[in-house]
């Protein structure tokens, strides 16, 4: 399952006679300008597949995503780089036909199912390869925020620290937990949380290379929903009734009793996944 969030991805770009790219806002100094940059390899990769040539590019991303810190950077510029290949080489595909190659080229789709779709997306891909995907609206009472510690937790390490199977105990326990929380979702019951937010497949594994997540997991006041790792973290899902936006400070301080800042941004679901606009001539 993927969100949708209100922190964005910014390009601006038309084809040039040589491969020129710009960067700016947050972590723009994290972000290569050379032909390694993700959204042009992206493009590249693309315009393989379709087997067309792909023209150079000026390039101006704004950024806006904290990178390294579990909030889907590189779906968002996967997505990017999948539209603007779309847009150059002509391909007119529809947005499915976008999150399938996003996806492939992701290996996963959740994260770029949201950033196609929009909204909450549950996603998978079937045994022809396709995705399938269904997008879910976040009830108007529950508000939902992210609270980005001052480190950064790689997805590798993070995935390092992972066990190769799992119990069936465990295998049940979280089956029942993502049923739990779409039936919850698309119900709009609080009454659910913050059991559906439990899990014992990631979080108790990453807690070590989170410091303060063991604590954060179990905090509990008025209008908290639920916290949870934001994919493979550190940062933090923060989910609550509108009116006690308050309760993400919690979770700041936690952060900050263990030795690092946080940044808490009450952010919002967007209810569009990417927008393609023309820039007036």
């Amino acid at each position: 399952m993927g969100l949708a969030l209100g922190v964005y991805l910014d390009c601006r770009f038309r084809a040039a006679e040589r491969l020129a790219i710009t960067v700016d806002g947050r972590d723009a100094a994290a972000i290569t300008t050379s032909e390694r940059n993700l959204i042009w390899q992206t493009a590249l990769s693309v315009a393989a597949d379709v087997q067309m040539p792909m023209p150079p590019i000026e390039l101006e991303i704004h950024n806006e995503i904290p990178l390294g810190k579990g909030l889907g950077s590189s779906a968002a510029a996967l997505t990017a780089g999948v539209v603007i290949a779309d847009r150059l080489l002509g391909l007119g595909w529809k947005p499915l036909r976008i999150l399938d190659e996003a996806a492939r080229l992701e290996g996963h789709p959740d994260n770029v199912a949201a950033c196609v779709l929009g909204s909450i997306v549950a996603s998978a891909i079937d045994a022809g390869g396709a995705v399938r995907a269904v997008r879910l609206e976040l009830p108007a009472h529950f508000g939902i925020a992210l609270v980005v510690p001052d480190f950064v937790l790689p997805t590798s390490e993070a995935r390092a620290v992972l066990p190769t199977c799992y119990g069936k105990e465990d295998a049940v326990f979280n089956v029942q937990r993502a049923a739990l929380l779409v039936a919850a979702l698309a119900a709009g019951s609080t009454a659910a949380f913050p059991a559906a937010l439990e899990d014992r497949f990631h979080q108790p594994y990453r807690a070590p290379l989170v410091p303060g997540l063991g604590e954060i997991l179990k905090l509990r006041a008025p209008g908290l929903l639920g916290c949870a790792l934001s994919g493979a973290g550190p940062s933090i899902l923060v989910f609550y009734e509108r009116g006690y936006e308050a309760v993400c400070d919690l979770v700041r301080q936690i952060f900050q009793l263990h030795g690092h800042c946080a940044e808490v941004l009450l952010t919002h679901i967007a209810a569009q996944g990417f927008e393609l606009r023309e820039d007036a001539a």
